[in-house]
């Protein structure tokens, strides 16, 4: 189970496991906005709700980032795990235009791309190929990109992750 912090701004900070939400609060460092009602946690001193969301109670100063940080498991998000070249499952990352030819590592250049086609595609471009990709890749935006820990969407974190 997965926990969502927020700072005392109610801004999103990170996800982290049960495991240490429970003891943000148990610390007095946090305090539980929305818990999981089947899944409690039982511990020597009784019984505690399994957070699902926990607010700190004092404010924690965030350095600024230009964007999004580029991850291999962040392309994969954006792209929804889906080859850009067939559609298939995507489990790898691929330069669009490969680097031995100039290609930068960026969110513009990397796509989600299956085992097949990157093996297939190697080290030439597109039109080399005679490939085309179904959309132009690009960075992602949005308070839930910029989460550490967030792998995939939460329903019962919308409230708190806006768009």
């Amino acid at each position: 189970m997965r926990t969502l912090v927020l700072n005392a701004g109610y801004e999103p900070l990170a996800v982290v496991s049960d495991r240490r939400a429970i003891v943000l609060v148990m610390t007095g460092k946090a305090a539980i906005l929305s818990h999981e009602a089947n899944h409690p946690v039982f511990g020597i001193s009784g019984l505690w709700d399994r957070p699902s969301v926990v607010i700190l109670t004092r404010y924690v100063k965030v350095p600024m980032t230009n964007g999004v940080p580029l991850t291999r498991r962040g392309v994969l998000r954006r792209d929804n795990n889906r080859c850009a070249y067939c559609g298939k499952a995507a489990n790898t990352i691929d330069h669009v235009q490969p680097k031995s030819r100039g290609g930068a590592d960026s969110w513009e250049n990397l796509v989600a791309c299956c085992v097949r086609c990157n093996n297939e595609k190697a080290d030439r471009t597109l039109r080399e190929m005679g490939w085309t990709l179904g959309v132009k890749p690009k960075q992602p935006h949005g308070t839930s990109w910029l989460v550490r820990g967030l792998d995939r969407d939460v329903p019962a974190w919308s409230d708190y992750l806006a768009a």
